[in-house]
This record gives C-alpha cells, structure tokens and sequence, in this order.
C-alpha cells in the first residue's frame, strides 16, 4: 500500500516562500521593508505540519527574506529549506565497539527481534565494561536499521557443507526481481510438503504428500502440478515429462540443489533436450522466489478447501488439484502481471519447441555410464543386475550403456562417439539359458558387410615368420649350430636295409 511522504522540509520551505514571495516580487520603496515586514509579522498563518494558526516574528522573517536575496537566480525555495544538521546520521551516543557489538551480534543471530539485541547488549556492556554506556531501545533499533540490519526469518539449519558459505554469498549482494523476456524461456521447478494435509496410502499409513509443481517464469502459469507420496528424481521426470507434453518444450530450468534435481538421470535428460538447467545457491530459496510464492496460494486457496476432507487419497488430491490449477489459477487475474497467466501464455512472445514423443521423452531421460564386458559369457552388470550383451559387440572391451535406476526394462548400448542407440539389451536369463540351444556366432559390428568370411578349414602350413627365420639361417652360411643325431635309420636309407 503507498504511503505519502514525510515533506516536512518541504512545506516549510513552501511556507516561508509564500510569506516573503511578496516582497521579493514587489520590493518595498527606500525606507519601506520594515513597515512591510512589521505588517506581515501581525498576520496569522496555517502551520505546515500541525495546521494550526501561527505568526512569526519581525526578526525572523526578517533572516528568511535575507536568504532568500542571497540565493539570487537560484532555487529560493530549496534556499528556504530548512538545514540538515551537521551531526546528522551519527550517534554520539553509540561508541564504535558498541557498533561493532552490534554487527557481530546481528551477524551470529539475525533472526532475533530489536529488542532482544538490545537486551544482550545491556547484558554484554556489564560483562565487558569496554563498552561503555548502552544507549535506549530505540536508538539501538534506529541505528540498526540505519546500517541495514534487518530482523530475517529464521532458518532450518541443514548441517550440509556449503550452506554457510552460499548463504553469506549471497547476503554480500544485492537482491533484484527479474522476469524472462519469453515464455518458455525459463520455467521454475520445485518440491513442497504439505504440512497440515494427510493422504492415505493403500497399507492404509497416513502420510504428508509431496507436490512437485513446475512454473512458466514469465507468464506465471502452473504447466503442471502432482502430488507423490516421495520426492525422487524418477517422480520429478515423471512430472517434467507431462509439462512438456502439455505445454512444450522450454529451454531453461531454475531449480535448488536437491538430490533429486542433480541425478544423472535429470541432467543428462535436459541436456539431450537442449535445456540449460541452472541451480539456486544453497539455502537460498529467495532465488527462486516465484515458485516460493505459488505455495502460498496453493496453501491459502487449494489445501484450504480440503483441510476438513476425511479419508483424503493422493487420486483424489490430484484431481482437485489439476481443475483447481486449470479452472481458477491459470484463469484467474494475476495482480503482478496484470492479466491471466494463461492468457499471458497464449500471447508470447514464444520460444517454445513442439514436444517430442512420449517414447523419446523417456529414453531421453536417463543417465549414461561406462561397463567393462565380462568375456566369460558375454555380459555387462549394471545396479546388480547382469545383462546380456549381443554376441556382434562381443569384440567391445568397454561399452557404454543407457539406463534410468528406477527403470531397467529400457537399457540401450550407445554409441559413446555419436549418442546413438545401438542395441537394447535385456536381463541375463539363466534358466532359457539351460536348454543348451546357443546361436552361432555371427561377425562382429566393427567387420564390414561386403569383406569375404574367413575360411573354415585351419591352415597345415608354416606359420610364415618361422619360415621366413628358417630362409635367412639357410642363407646365412653359419656353421651348423647343432650336431644331428639319429638313433635309428631312416625311411629313405637303402643301405642299411
């Protein structure tokens, strides 16, 4: 809500201006000004700040006149304003190891109020008299606002590394709102817990559902929005793949730091799909603060229509959710935009790319990683699980195989140099296996198609190194290197049959 202004300073400088303007519009004659400034002495007039009827005195209307001259050509109103105070902005009340108390104090608990500051600082000027004389509540609260110590919200303390660090990160900047130019631009993805809803799970649990909800950042508009009983990155594809089906394919994602937003399976899949993904800092949600908002409307409108809905199931959560995100939010005026988000979708500009398939979308998403292949039977390990590689890669040593964690029915060889999907390859079963029936082995990829198969029948010859060692010996002319010794005749000797 706008307020108006404290122009105190102004009104007076207005005041004094209306009283004297005459004067310095129609200068009195030689031997005139007093009875002149004698006449406007006995008037009355309206107070600027109180309103009552006040006059002034000759002397001092005398001093506004002289300023006034002084100021010549110049601004004579601003000249009529009345002066800032030299010792303006500073506490003389306030030592600086009081000041510096202060900082260090607000920085170790910036969540604490004013008043609790400058209840420790009572305390700690009696443990530590180097401080000196603590000045009221008031001054101590006025001199923390003057430097820009604000009371913040307290936060959960995660204990992870990194948090402390982000965080100071980003209290050293400044904060501004910013908006993309397009939409599809930038889209903004996040989980939330509801904290006062319980859904039923089938054992029959009552559980806190988790809603994964995913933003257009200019238009505002929910492109999609589900409840799951877990936050993991196969329910975030799950969710991710409906928005760009529903609405197209984005090209940016803002997102925090969660496990389930930094999965391979997540990364990977943007990446294919030409999606920079981007991250908050840590423990810095103001980041992505249009997300943090829409919860309070899906707190203060959604889940307030259903907090008296007993035996609430999460088929049941979902269904109100999406007519509520379609029928109301989506249509609804949005106060900072000023028009729908749904009709702010609709009217660009765009840089949206047409979906690709349902099949594409899920192939995409999933994470790449290296296998040595065991030579013994021809197969690969992945997750504890033995898969059976086809016997025309079986030259490959190292392969690369495509697969999601939570979804081993879709595992593709790739072709590490291009990205393309060479082969599925599917689950070792030993037990079709022990009927002894075995394909023959084919050529190998790497052989071309059109190069003649290698010959059946082994070879009886000298392998053609050894026959070339055995010529340069002959040729050599070395005495023999060995003596022959034949303890029986050969086949061929006649004279000794």
């Amino acid at each position: 809500m706008a307020t108006t202004p404290d122009r105190g300073h102004e009104r007076w400088a207005n005041l004094r201006h209306s009283i004297i303007g005459a004067l310095l519009a129609a200068p009195p004659r030689r031997g005139e000004l007093r009875a002149a400034i004698e006449a406007l002495a006995d008037k009355t007039w309206q107070h600027p700040i109180t309103g009552e009827r006040v006059s002034f005195a000759y002397s001092t209307l005398e001093r506004w006149l002289y300023i006034a001259r002084r100021a010549g050509h110049a601004d004579t109103v601003t000249a009529l304003r009345r002066r800032i105070r030299k010792d303006a902005g500073t506490r003389r009340a306030v030592s600086a190891l009081l000041v510096a108390a202060v900082v260090k104090q607000h920085s170790d608990h910036p969540s604490w109020s004013y008043q609790l500051h400058a209840d420790n600082l009572v305390a700690a000027a009696e443990l530590d008299a180097a401080l000196g004389h603590v000045p009221s509540y008031t001054t101590v609260r006025r001199l923390m606002k003057e430097r820009g110590l604000f009371r913040r919200k307290k936060r959960r303390h995660s204990g992870r590394e990194g948090d402390d660090k982000s965080r100071a990160i980003f209290d050293s900047r400044e904060t501004r709102s910013f908006e993309c130019e397009y939409v599809h631009g930038l889209w903004h993805l996040d989980y939330h817990t509801a904290n006062f809803i319980r859904s039923l799970r089938a054992n029959g649990e009552w559980v806190a559902p988790k809603i994964l909800g995913i933003l257009d950042d200019r238009s505002r508009l929910c492109c999609h929005a589900q409840w799951y009983f877990e936050e993991s990155a196969e329910n975030l594809i799950h969710a991710v793949i409906q928005g760009i089906q529903k609405r197209g394919l984005f090209r940016a994602l803002l997102s925090d730091n969660g496990s389930q937003m930094l999965a391979g399976e997540t990364r990977e899949g943007l990446a294919r799909l030409g999606i920079l993904h981007d991250t908050t800092l840590r423990a810095c949600p103001e980041q992505n603060g249009k997300q943090e908002a829409w919860w309070g409307s899906v707190e203060g409108r959604l889940l307030a229509m259903l907090e008296n809905v007993p035996n609430l199931t999460l088929d049941a959560l979902n269904h109100a959710t999406q007519a509520w995100v379609e029928m109301e939010y989506n249509r609804r005026h949005h106060s900072e935009i000023g028009e729908a988000p749904a009709e702010r979708f609709l009217r660009g500009p765009s840089v949206g790319r047409p979906s690709p398939s349902a099949e594409e979308l899920r192939l995409a998403f999933r994470i790449e990683e290296t296998r040595t292949q065991r030579r013994s039977d021809g197969t690969v390990s992945i997750d504890g699980v033995r898969f059976e590689v086809p016997s025309r890669y079986r030259h490959l040593e190292r392969m690369s195989v495509r697969y999601a964690s939570w979804d081993l029915g879709r595992v593709h060889l790739v072709d590490a140099r291009t990205g393309t999907l060479l082969t599925p390859l599917y689950p070792l079963d030993r037990a079709k296996n022990a009927d002894g029936v075995r394909r023959v082995l084919g050529p190998v990829a790497s052989v071309p198609v059109d190069e003649a198969p290698p010959a059946k029948v082994k070879s009886t010859e000298m392998a053609p190194l050894l026959r070339r060692l055995i010529d340069d010996y002959d040729r050599a002319g070395l005495p023999p290197a060995y003596l022959p010794k034949n303890d029986e005749p050969t086949v061929d000797d006649k004279e000794n049959d």
